[in-house]
């Protein structure tokens, strides 16, 4: 399948045509961003570490029954994937309290819910991706009901998933942001990508922080912690 031209530049992401209208290739980048943009640098070596992290865990979601956009690894950088509609709502589960929800609800980090929590963004940049409810959804027509109730029974599904490979190699998944989509043939499935840009990862002994956390806050060592994720789960691949 031949790449063609660039139909879009995102902030970790760019993504090429192929000569298949079904099918895409995304190319991960060093860039790093927070705040919605308003922090910019790079983190070496981070396009192809995520790309590497994203495909090992999406095929592990394949092969337990959660559908995919993942098709083929290319190279170290690109991967093949099919080309998806996204809906457009960001959706992260919460496991333990941390981020902007420990700020925003005047609550030390750290905190083990009782049960896994979700919320809704809307997906626009423009607006700085506001939060949002179920209605909120279903009146600005993002998502139906039944949408919603599939995206919230299948993002449960991977936490529970992830939480088990993570704790398996010593980390613990503090949240994680997810997107759903569909394929040109109208299949639900998980798209975008699962890395330490899109996780917390918390070390499960010393709750060191595995993750863009380190970026964000100018802690260091950013590209060690990605590198050390890589590592661990490799080294769970070969067991």
């Amino acid at each position: 399948m031949n790449k063609q031209e660039m139909i879009y530049e995102g902030k970790a992401k760019k993504v090429y045509a192929t000569d298949d209208a079904n099918y895409v290739i995304v190319e991960y980048k060093d860039d790093a961003t927070a705040f919605n943009g308003l922090k910019k640098g790079k983190i070496a070596g981070k396009g192809v570490i995520n790309n590497r992290i994203t495909n090992q865990l999406m095929q592990m979601l394949e092969n337990e029954g959660i559908p995919t956009h993942y098709v083929k690894e290319l190279s170290e950088r690109e991967t093949l994937v099919k080309k998806v509609s996204i809906i457009p709502l960001e959706v992260v589960v919460r496991n333990i309290s941390a981020g902007s929800f420990a700020k925003k609800y005047g609550v030390e980090e750290g905190i083990v819910f009782d049960a896994p929590t979700i919320e809704f963004s809307y997906k626009n940049d423009e607006l700085g991706d506001p939060l949002l409810n179920d209605f909120h959804a279903m009146a600005l027509h993002l998502a139906t009901r039944e949408e919603i109730a599939l995206i919230q029974r299948t993002a449960f599904q991977i936490n529970e998933r992830l939480k088990s490979y993570f704790n398996r190699i010593g980390i613990d998944l503090v949240d994680f942001k997810l997107e759903f989509g569909y394929t040109p043939d109208g299949d639900f499935v998980l798209a975008d990508e699962i890395s330490p840009d899109t996780c917390r990862l918390w070390d499960h002994q010393t709750h060191e922080k595995m993750d863009k956390d380190r970026f964000r806050r100018d802690l260091g060592g950013t590209e060690e912690a990605y590198i050390e994720v890589m590592n661990r789960m490799g080294r769970k691949e070969k067991a």
